[in-house]
């Protein structure tokens, strides 16, 4: 039990800081700039994908784990 809290937590974790960063860097390509002074339209629109990529990762996770347990499951 206390592993799978562990897997659970840290997939959660990686994934969403990996979407998180994934966001970044796509904002970073489209010219938005996250840490701009102010809050402008480029900074609002990265602060956008840096969630949304977040949460994306989280769910991707989520679904990767849910699979796992799934195959787990089928095996036995």
């Amino acid at each position: 039990m206390h592993k799978a809290l562990w897997l659970e937590g840290l997939s959660d974790a990686v994934g969403f800081v990996g979407g998180a960063l994934f966001g970044f860097w796509i904002g970073r390509l489209l010219g938005l700039d996250i840490f701009a002074q102010g809050y402008g339209n480029s900074t609002i629109g990265a602060i956008v994908l840096v969630g949304l990529g977040g949460g994306l990762g989280l769910q991707l996770a989520r679904r990767w784990r849910r699979a796992k347990e799934k195959k787990r499951s089928e095996d036995q």
